[in-house]
């Protein structure tokens, strides 16, 4: 289903609310960064509807060293919701025409007749998102079909898309709580005036190199060590997004700009390309309405003394002919890695080149 129809859905159904809301008199929504509550029939929850939400919202992370799930999903029965449930961050409810068990009547009242009556007549509507229904900050998804198999047919024909929500929803979550404190102003100066180009960096973070074609900036504590830098040369063929070149480019600036230990030549970072269930991964997007390649995988030092997941992504400055490679890299042995790597991914895309930055002033 494309996406756009939801605009239209939001004029279509209500859910269990009667009128607008006053946002500021709901409370806070609770719960930890993707945390997820599944609202649905335990009995559709154990089958293949159950299977089909798993597939999607529990799916591996396959970039990371080891095994972490995209989101952690709770089931609870429609009858058993009550108003501290409700308040979770991230609430899904699922629910089939289909099904006349209690908790299925349950969820029936959360849809007016007339929203009933299009679910009914209209295999392609499915999915309904809101914000704030119940709580401060939340964002609920309703997943709905006239019966089991045409909406889980739709679910994993949509899987991108309902991931995409909840990943954009986590992602704005924490963008505000990153850059509510104090940001490194200067180092944005310093990216705008030696580098032609510009990224937001939050409080704690340190510049450690800064040089032409390359900046460095980093923050240590006790439970991980992240990474963020830059680098850019003159851009010369459409070949540079092969990931391939990508990956020759990334390590022909880490052999000689980022090690493990400065005085030991062999502690330099590689790309890891040996292990074949943890592949490199790139695809390409639009990043801040521009063409680019996102690149996912794991990085290790020479030596073999340390290693960790990366992100990067491959753009062109086409006022300057100039190809950027920016990339966040944690190292953080023994730890769960999920979220530091969506904190690394949400300061990247604040990345931007000269002409964007320039105009916005």
């Amino acid at each position: 289903m494309n996406f756009k129809l939801l605009s239209i859905l939001i004029l279509l159904f209500a859910f269990g609310c009667d009128g607008k809301k006053e946002t500021a008199l709901l409370p806070k929504a609770s719960g930890n960064s993707a945390e997820m509550i599944v609202v649905m029939d335990s009995a559709q929850w154990q089958g293949q509807l159950g299977d089909a939400v798993r597939s999607v919202f529990q799916a591996e992370i396959s970039t990371l060293p080891r095994q972490e799930y995209m989101f952690k999903l709770n089931q609870v029965d429609p009858r058993k919701m009550n108003d501290v449930l409700k308040s979770v961050r991230n609430l899904i409810f699922v629910m089939t025409l289909d099904s006349n068990t209690p908790s299925s009547k349950t969820l029936k009242s959360y849809f007016t007749k007339g929203s009933i009556d299009r679910i009914r007549s209209n295999d392609n509507l499915f999915v309904y998102t809101a914000a704030d229904e119940f709580a401060r900050g939340q964002s609920v998804m309703y997943l709905f079909g006239k019966d089991e198999a045409t909406l889980y047919n739709n679910i994993t024909k949509s899987a991108g898309q309902l991931q995409t929500h909840f990943n954009q929803v986590e992602n704005k979550r924490l963008y505000s709580g990153l850059y509510k404190s104090n940001e490194m102003t200067g180092f944005t100066t310093t990216l705008e005036k030696e580098h032609q180009c510009s990224m937001r960096i939050p409080f704690g973070y340190k510049m450690v190199i800064s040089e032409p074609g390359f900046i460095w900036f980093r923050q240590i504590n006790d439970e991980s060590d992240k990474d963020i830098f830059v680098t850019y040369k003159d851009y010369t063929s459409e070949s540079a997004f092969i990931q391939e070149n990508i990956i020759k480019f990334r390590d022909s600036v880490a052999q000689n700009q980022l090690f493990e230990d400065p005085a030991n030549e062999n502690s330099y970072i590689k790309t890891e390309t040996s292990v074949p269930y943890i592949p490199v991964v790139s695809k390409e997007i639009s990043f801040n309405n521009k063409f680019g390649v996102e690149t996912r995988g794991l990085w290790k030092t020479n030596n073999l003394s340390m290693g960790g997941p990366f992100i990067g992504y491959t753009v062109v400055d086409e006022d300057l002919n100039r190809l950027y490679y920016i990339e966040g890299f944690i190292y953080s042995p023994g730890k769960k890695q999920r979220e530091f790597m969506r904190e690394l991914e949400v300061i990247l895309n604040t990345f931007k080149v000269s002409s964007e930055f320039t105009t916005a002033k």
